[in-house]
Formats: C-alpha cells, structure tokens, sequence
C-alpha cells in the first residue's frame, strides 16, 4: 500500500463525482442531491509509476506489483453535522485511520447543482467542514481526557504528560486553531484536524487549466500552508474513460493540462506526507514499496516481512538508472555498481534492494 486518504467537503462539491474518477469506477453514486453518499465509499488506484515497468521489462519479471492509494468518500457534511444535522458526522470514523484529507471545495457555478448554503464562497465551505473537524475533535478528546484524568489521579506519569497535551490541544480547538497548527504533539490522539490537509478546488472544465475567482481566494488563503489543487472532476470523468496512454496524453495536451488529477494527488500526497519508493525486482515479479523519507535498509525490509527487519544483516543495493542501463542485476554486480549495506544505510528514492537476513 502506498498511503490512503479520505475526501471531506460538503454535499454537491462534486467529491464522488471525483472519487469515480480517481478510481476509475462508478462506485459511488454521484447524483444532484444532498446526502446521496450514505455510506463510506472505498476505492483502490494503481500508482503510475514507469520505473517499475522498465525494471520489470528487464528483468523480464512475470508479475508487476506496484504500490496502491486508497481512497475513502463518505457523506457530505454541512454546519452543524457535529450537532446532529445533515447526516450528522457519523461517518468521521471512517477516516480516522487515513494518512491524509482530500478537502473537496466547490469552485464553479452551475444553476443547476444545487449549494446547500445558496451561494459559491469557497472559503465558507472551507471553514464550515474545518470546523465540524475541530467539533469532532474536540468530542473525542474529551473523552479521552477523562480517561486520562483518572490515570494521572493514580501517578501514572505517561498519563500526566498525556492530559498536559491533550488539555493544550483542546484548548487550541476551542480557540479555532486545528491539531496540525497547535503547536502540540498530537499524534497519540488520533486527530482529525492533526492530518494533513490537501485543499482540491473543483472548478468548471474552462477553468481546468488555469483556475479561476475561486480558486485563487483558496490558494491566497491556503496556499502557503498547504498543498491546493486546481481539478474539474467532470474533464477526469472523461480522462477515466481513455484507456490509451497517448489517447490520454493527447486528450490532456489539448486542455492544457500536463497530468491529469490522479497524477496530481498522488504526487502531492507523496511530498506532503514525505514518501518514496523502492524496489525489490526478479525474475517472478517487480515489486514497488512505499516508505518514508529518512527511512533505514531495516525498516525498508520490515516493510517486506517483520522477520526481514528483525534479522537484518546486510542489503545489495542497486539504483534503477544502472540496473536499466546494464540490463540487469548481473551485469551491475559485473560493473561493480552495486553496494553492500549495512544496518546505518539511509534508502535512496529508487533503490533496488535484495535484504539478506538470520531467519
């Protein structure tokens, strides 16, 4: 698995519509009405990754295995979910486990799709869903601070640094600050608002290029502290019916557009949660790997097996560039290309592992 993320934003800005096409599916049922997405959808894409498909090619691997980003579409919120409105926030769970958010912000005007408020203001829509975030936030941590007033009451000292930070952090909610800008470790808390955020401005086919009013108020506001994305789920409905790879491009070419939406969150989720990748390549399959930057040779090889991790000794280490150029693990071992590694190793963006191991 490469990373998942979950699409929030209110009902009628087209996050189904884009959910289908992100998945190349009719999964969810995008229709012209509040609340039509009553139960979390669940979506897996191939990330495109040509490096892999040249490995496999030389190597002649029978299989290719590439990393995957899962997507989860739940119900449109509207101002005060958190109370009970609308479908309420019942389906919040089902992103609690997600990497990261797609926030869905409608950015085109059409008479005939109606906005639950009766206006178009992106920034609205905006601070409507962040706030019935922070709500939900501030719900759970609630609870957990109770739990955690009764542990510190029995000297528990992890618990006494535990209630300090949860009681920072529900503080900075209540003043309108989300987890990920309170300055406050949030991560044992599972927060919402601690995820980082992708800000994907849904605007009409004209404005896929360049944008429009609408998007640019997004990316003045947003643009500094997080990743905004200009797409129109309606040109990716129709990329997501091309199968041919030139058919695509053409079809982009002519828009103006130099990827399309898919390409675009997936390389935005990678930078922004610090992702790469690395590969393990045979002559059974070709296999791509999701790890975070920073990331040693042990830790690469437990993402493989536990037992990789728990038994390292050493990893062969080949980068892409020379494995395709020499045409395979022999010739580089031949040219003297490839590297012997040790516990300390940082992993490169690309690297080609074989992980030796004590089972």
């Amino acid at each position: 698995m490469g990373f998942n993320c979950g699409i929030v934003g209110l009902p009628n800005v087209g996050k189904s519509t884009l959910f289908n096409a992100l998945t190349q599916s009719a999964a969810a049922d995008a229709q012209n009405y509040p609340f039509c997405t009553i139960e979390p959808n669940t979506g897996r894409v191939v990330v495109p990754d040509a490096t892999l498909h040249n490995l496999a090619a030389t190597s002649g691997a029978a299989r290719i295995i590439p990393t995957q980003l899962e997507i989860f579409d739940i119900a449109g919120l509207v101002k005060g979910a958190s109370a009970g409105e609308g479908l309420g926030n019942k389906f919040l769970g089902n992103i609690l486990s997600t990497d990261a958010i797609i926030h869905v912000v409608r950015c085109f005007e059409n008479d005939d799709i109606v906005h639950v408020a009766g206006r178009i203001d992106p920034l609205a829509d905006i601070d409507t869903i962040e706030t019935e975030l922070m709500l939900a936030d501030m719900e759970s941590l609630d609870k957990q601070i109770k739990n955690l007033e009764k542990k510190a009451r029995g000297l528990d000292k992890d618990a006494s640094k535990l209630l300090s930070d949860a009681t920072a952090l529900r503080a900075a909610l209540a003043a309108g600050t989300p987890a990920r800008a309170a300055g406050t470790d949030a991560s044992p808390f599972n927060l919402l608002t601690a995820k980082p955020v992708i800000y994907v401005c849904n605007v009409d086919e004209d404005s896929a290029a360049t944008g429009n009013e609408f998007s640019n108020r997004v990316r003045e506001k947003f643009g500094g502290s997080a990743p905004v994305l200009v797409i129109s789920s309606k040109i990716e409905m129709e990329i997501s019916q091309i199968i041919d790879p030139a058919e695509r491009k053409m079809f982009l070419d002519d828009l103006g557009l130099s990827e399309s939406g898919l390409d675009q969150v997936i390389k935005t989720g990678y930078a922004t949660l610090g992702l790469q990748t690395f590969y393990t390549v045979g002559p059974k399959e070709a296999h791509a790997w999701t790890i975070t930057k920073g990331c040693t040779a042990p830790q690469a090889a437990g993402k493989i097996h536990t037992d990789f991790e728990k038994g390292f000794i050493r990893a062969e280490v080949i980068s892409p560039a020379d494995y395709i150029e020499l045409g395979g693990e022999v010739a580089v071992k031949e040219a003297g290309r490839m590297r012997l590694v040790g516990r300390d190793y940082i992993m490169n963006d690309g690297d080609i592992c074989h992980f030796l191991f004590n089972n």
